[in-house]
């Protein structure tokens, strides 16, 4: 007889192969025709805010795996506030002015010295709206919920009417000036750029050292005497106006080969290793400070160049005197204000040498450093020549190298207010912690910060010229502009003339003809994206200042995180931040940077049309985001095998509810047996641990934890035993229900915990739960842990059990090994143990044949009567027999019962009682 119709098999329509690629955007599509983030949100009215405000990724090119990382873990985080009695709404951003788009145009053939800027910052415009809306398709792919019809955008006229509050108020308090000062300038992009747009690579650069013979000595130095400088830019020789010397130092005149020359006694032993100095006598000491205002001749041009005492020089490296160009170093600069030098820039906004640089005119600046050399030389001014390589700033968009150049910029003056942003940092929760510190010393030695630059696609510096050169920034002008900008967009600027942009009637003592001029140079785009705690926080009803959480890479510590940072301070006095959480860089699986001539790239976009979004937001749950983190195709695989484990488990768990009805079904916790309220409290602990895990923001824990729960706690353990219970009794046996009663609260729990990481799975999942109500998962709270009474006590006594299993699951293992068993329902396992585990054995009233799995079982002796032949094991003394009788057709329990009703003669007692009841029905 076949008896498989009589088997509660499971049942459910919900498919094992995640087939993600092709689902995916049908959940999707239902999410936009359905509106679920408004439902979110409206559900979610009411509750107490947490912003987490996004930080406007550049509008320019496909998204990489570093965009999928930031965007999935914001998601993991909205959608957990959302779920755990918050209102959390999520405004994406796009930050849009800027080089790169400006070089997007002129790579695609726009001859932008053709046009007009504003016909140029309009095709600029057309250009960022076109990637804005391709990244928001590979964004929204990624099952990233937010209000994607209404981000922010940096060039919007209401977004760049407050950027020119925030930039009027903070001038109202005095911290914007013009100034001349060194900053680095690209001459590849011919603009000067903040720190923030800095990064470093090797150079390889000349080393040179040069005698400056003194011309006047103050009576301190015989005027046969050379001071030795040394540089690695011999093209700002031509710039020296002066040699610092540090005023605590020892200096030491040595004599070599008939000459004399001073360095800084520690760096003797070096210079002379360096330039061949084969026996320096040292005939005179000096102390720094008695050098200041010795007159040396500069090499080159026999001008003088002035000795003066700064703190900037070190025994690092070089000689202790240090070459000073004021128009091409800070230190350089701030020493040659303080003894009145004047500012000589020999260099042009494209990098090649002036009028000024007699003798190199016309050349790039690089180029110039052979031919200086050797003026040098004929001089008989080098004392060395050597290559050295470097770690040198370059421009982060051109990758070429940049250059102090002295120009006249608009700087935001940092130090003004400097203490008020250190105390904002210490006020902020960073995460990890080390971000607090990195902040914090950025923000103590930063210098201030240039916020001008010279090109056409940003938004205006807001700032008008009076005929006698006066700069106009007041209340008036200021609100008019941002009035202005918000009507007509910022391009207005570039249309209109001076007049035509201030107030009706404006008039001002510096211009008594009524003639104004109005200021060329944008903004630093970092001062555009830096604004937007006013330009979207404030700005918008759904949002509010100061965010929860800001959270990008750790390369924003010196850029958004820093620049909001400043611009907040400046006009509230606080950060706009509560808390900064940082993410490292993606590397490939062999810890490498990923480039295309490697071929080592993962794309986002190839994931997931091979595997799916949740299987690439499952691997962000699974790595340690705070740190660098790895991904290839073999690492996403095995986070897929892990994703069907998870799929496998829900599927399991639907297929044995398709007949129980939790209004009617369910089992009260104090009716269930101890092993199901076991489980419950796993469950419990499960929900304890990633509520815990989620609120650390440490997905890697909800990774971990769901995964043991689905692989070890159920399938290893209580689903694996219960198959013998849901398939093998009756409809509405007791123990039958109880375990249902278990696996719909595992359901639910896990559909939910899982939600903000598997967010299309679970959403697939929850259509398939015929018991619930809400129309997805999004519009449910995460569980919360329960009371459960003698948690500790049913705990303890299940794991102690568990242990001892799994001696009994290696004996079974060793014995199948051997040939005496095949499955484990054909064994009998006889115990032997101690004390304390008959005593565990004895208190448990559940089948222990069962619960292990086996179809024979007994407690035969104590572990020291136990035979040679016994698997001897830390719990136990094992052994493994042929269970003995005959195999029942429907259970294949293996028991001398079979046949024993006559009625079923080929099954066991337990499968005859099921089959009379199902006959008679």
């Amino acid at each position: 007889m076949d008896f498989k119709d009589t088997l509660l098999m499971p049942k459910t329509d919900f498919p094992m192969r995640g087939n993600l690629p092709k689902r995916e955007p049908d959940i999707q599509a239902k999410w936009e025709e359905t509106n679920i983030y408004e439902k979110v949100q409206k559900r979610t009215e009411g509750r107490p805010h947490f912003i987490l405000h996004d930080g406007p990724p550049y509008a320019n090119g496909d998204i990489h795996i570093g965009h999928a990382l930031n965007k999935i873990l914001k998601d993991f985080i909205v959608r957990y506030k959302s779920m755990t009695g918050y209102s959390s709404p999520y405004v994406p951003g796009w930050d849009t002015h800027g080089l790169p788009i400006e070089q997007a145009l002129t790579n695609k053939g726009v001859k932008r010295k053709e046009m007009t800027v504003a016909e140029f910052r309009k095709l600029c415009e057309e250009y960022a709206y076109g990637q804005i809306e391709s990244q928001r398709t590979q964004f929204k792919r990624l099952g990233v919920r937010g209000d994607w019809e209404n981000p922010y955008i940096t060039l919007k006229p209401a977004y760049e009417a407050q950027q020119i509050k925030v930039f009027g108020d903070m001038a109202k308090k005095g911290y914007i000036y013009k100034g001349l000062k060194p900053v680095y300038w690209s001459p590849s992009s011919e603009s000067a750029l903040a720190e923030a747009e800095i990064e470093y690579q090797d150079k390889r650069s000349a080393s040179i050292y040069v005698g400056f013979k003194v011309k006047n000595g103050q009576g301190v130095l015989s005027d046969d005497i050379e001071i030795v400088i040394w540089t690695t830019t011999p093209w700002t020789i031509p710039a020296n106006l002066g040699i610092s010397v540090h005023p605590e130092l020892t200096y030491v005149v040595v004599e070599e080969s008939g000459k004399k020359y001073l360095v800084a006694e520690a760096l003797l032993e070096s210079v002379a290793a360096e330039i061949g100095w084969e026996d320096p006598k040292a005939v005179q000491k000096v102390e720094g400070k008695e050098l200041e205002n010795i007159v040396a001749e500069h090499p080159l041009y026999g001008r003088d160049s002035l000795v003066m005492l700064g703190e900037h020089v070190t025994t690092d490296a070089g000689t202790g005197c240090v070459h000073t160009a004021p128009g091409h170093g800070e230190d350089d600069f701030y020493v040659g204000q303080k003894y009145g030098l004047g500012v000589l820039n020999p260099v042009d906004d494209k990098g090649y040498m002036t009028a000024e640089a007699e003798g190199f005119e016309g050349l790039f600046y690089d180029e110039a450093n052979k031919p200086i050399t050797e003026k040098l030389q004929e001089k008989g001014a080098l004392l060395k020549l050597s290559f050295i390589t470097h770690s040198y700033p370059h421009d982060w968009r051109t990758k070429k190298p940049v250059i102090f150049r002295a120009t006249a910029q608009w700087f935001a003056s940092i130090k003004d207010f400097r203490t008020d942003l250190l105390q904002a940092i210490n006020d902020t929760k960073f995460v990890p912690a080390w971000g607090e510190t990195r902040l914090y010393n950025m923000v103590r030695d930063r210098g201030d910060w240039c916020i001008s630059r010279q090109r056409a696609w940003g938004v205006p510096i807001p700032v008008f010229y009076a005929e006698n050169g006066d700069p106009i920034i007041t209340d008036e002008t200021i609100d008019h502009v941002s009035n202005l900008f918000r009507e007509n967009g910022s391009n207005i600027w570039f249309e209109r003339e001076a007049k035509d942009l201030l107030p009706e009637g404006f008039t001002h003592a510096g211009s008594p003809n009524g003639q104004f001029t109005k200021e060329t140079d944008i903004m630093d785009v970092w001062f555009d994206s830096g604004s937007s705690h006013q330009a979207v926080l404030e700005e918008r009803d759904d949002l509010e200042r100061p965010a929860d959480l800001y959270l990008e890479g750790s390369d924003q510590y010196r850029g958004w995180f820093n620049s909001s940072l400043s611009t907040s301070v400046a006009v509230t006095g606080k950060a706009p931040y509560k808390g900064v959480l940082s993410h490292g860089f993606v590397l490939d699986g062999d810890g490498r940077k990923m480039s295309k001539s490697l071929g080592n790239v993962v794309v986002p976009a190839k994931v997931m049309n091979q595997l799916g979004a949740d299987i690439l937001r499952l691997w962000v749950a699974s790595v340690d985001y705070q740190a660098d983190v790895r991904v290839s195709d073999a690492i996403l695989k095995q986070v897929a095998e892990v994703y069907r484990k998870i799929r496998n488990t829900f599927r399991f768990l639907l297929g044995n509810l398709s007949d129980f009805n939790p209004a009617t079904d369910a089992v009260p916790f104090e009716e269930l047996r101890e092993v199901d309220q076991f489980m419950l409290v796993k469950l419990n602990k499960l929900t304890k641990h990633v509520r815990d895990s989620y609120e650390k923001y440490e997905f890697a824990g909800v990774y971990h934890a769901v995964n043991n729960f689905c692989t070890l706690d159920l399938s290893a353990f209580y689903l694996d035993f219960a198959k013998d219970i849901l398939y093998i009794e009756g409809v509405n046996h007791p123990d039958r229900r109880a375990i249902q009663t278990v696996l719909h609260e595992s359901l639910l729990s896990l559909v939910k915990l899982v939600a903000p990481i598997l967010s299309h799975t679970a959403d697939e999942v929850w259509s398939f739960i015929p018991s619930v109500t809400e129309e997805s998962v999004q519009l449910t709270d995460l569980p919360e842990a329960k009371e459960i009474p003698n948690e500790k006590e049913l705990e303890d006594k299940w794991n102690a059990f568990l242990n001892l299993r799994d001696d009994v699951l290696k004996a079974l293992e060793e014995a199948r090994n051997e040939k005496v068993i095949g499955k484990s329902l054909a064994a009998k396992v006889s115990l032997y143990v101690n004390g304390r585990t008959k005593e565990l054995l004895d208190s448990i009233e559940e089948n222990l044949g069962q619960l292990f799995i086996v179809s024979g079982f007994e407690i035969a002796g104590s572990y020291e009567e136990a035979p040679e032949n016994a698997v001897k094991l830390e719990h136990a003394a094992i052994v493994v027999t042929k269970a003995e009788g005959e195999t029942c057709e429907r259970c294949w329990v293996v028991t001398p019962e079979v046949g024993k009703v006559e009625e079923f003669p080929t099954v066991c007692p337990r499968c005859a009682s099921v089959l009379k009841e199902h006959y008679s029905n």
